[in-house]
């Protein structure tokens, strides 16, 4: 029942999920903002809803493992199974904001978690502003470079919710909420259950299949986007996705509530993981020559996921 309970979390998840990234977009549109910063900013913070979810509800419900390494384990899968699957599939192309921006900004959010939990063993809340604040500087310098960038790209997705009435909007954002707030209350409750009857850590269960769980809407968009053959999904949106993670779930999870490293694991292993995933991909572009992401490199993400799923449950 346990097992169903988590089943039937990670499905409202991705349904609500959807349905949020939806309402977020149109309701974007009714503020006249810009394609490129509902890219950039609207959606990456709509995907990383789930993650807040089950974060704030496993460390209101005292289960700060699940707090802290949902968030861990989605910026591991993010890059290595989600970004890995997206290369194998098709051609992801690298522009010069990866170089300049959006991958330093990926490694000082990684590095500052990293301290902060190294350094007294728990996310307080004073860190957790010093998180959301950076997030907001993040923010306000992508808007600042947006403006000097192009809006032209177009995308069928985005284009199609331009023009959706605010009662669809009101509706959506009902079936999101009330989707995303079961789907994480049940998620949570059964991945604690499930630990305990397999003899596992909630580290363990939290960093692999809640994390694979609150990760399967960026899964599922990239997978969409390319069946479509769209260019909605890039390297750029998923990087972005995982400092929305750290700064926004962390950061508002830890202002509501302290969370301790009570599983030493998540210290010596998953974050130290997370920094590698993080790390790997600058050269893994650099490699390629070609300012692209392709099948060998996606195979090579996926390849080291795996190992790490497996070193995980060894």
């Amino acid at each position: 029942m346990d097992v169903m309970f988590m089943i039937l979390g990670f499905v409202l998840l991705v349904v609500g999920g959807e349905y949020l990234v939806r309402a977020s977009v149109g309701l974007s549109f009714k503020l006249n903002l810009s394609k490129m910063v509902i890219g950039l900013t609207v959606v990456s913070f709509a995907t990383s809803v789930p993650e807040l979810l089950v974060s704030l509800n496993a460390a209101l419900q005292g289960a700060p493992a699940i707090a802290i390494n949902n968030v861990i384990g989605s910026n591991i899968a993010n890059i290595g199974l989600v970004l890995g699957i997206t290369a194998i599939c098709t051609t992801i192309e690298v522009d010069q904001s990866f170089y300049k921006f959006n991958w330093p900004a990926l490694i000082v959010f990684s590095l500052l978690i990293y301290y902060f939990l190294q350094n007294d063993h728990q996310l307080t809340s004073i860190e957790g502003w010093v998180l959301f604040a950076a997030l907001l500087v993040f923010i306000f310098l992508l808007l600042k470079k947006s403006r000097s960038s192009s809006d032209q790209a177009s995308d069928t997705t985005i284009d199609a919710l331009s023009k959706v009435s605010y009662f669809k909007i009101f509706v959506w954002l009902t079936i999101g909420g009330v989707a995303l707030y079961f789907g994480a209350k049940w998620l949570v409750d059964g991945a604690v259950v499930v630990a305990e009857k397999m003899g596992v850590s909630e580290a363990v269960i939290s960093v692999s299949l809640v994390a694979v769980g609150t990760s399967i809407p960026e899964l599922a968009a990239s997978i969409i986007a390319v069946i479509k053959k769209e260019k909605a999904i890039s390297l750029g949106n998923l990087i972005g996705s995982n400092i929305f993670n750290i700064g926004s779930v962390l950061g508002l999870t830890s202002i509501v509530k302290t969370i301790p490293i009570e599983d030493a694991q998540i210290l010596s292993r998953d974050v130290l993981w997370m920094l590698v995933f993080a790390a790997i991909t600058l050269p893994l572009v650099m490699i390629s020559k070609r300012h692209k992401l392709q099948f060998k490199e996606g195979f090579f993400l996926v390849l080291l996921y795996s190992v790490f799923i497996i070193l995980v449950f060894l």
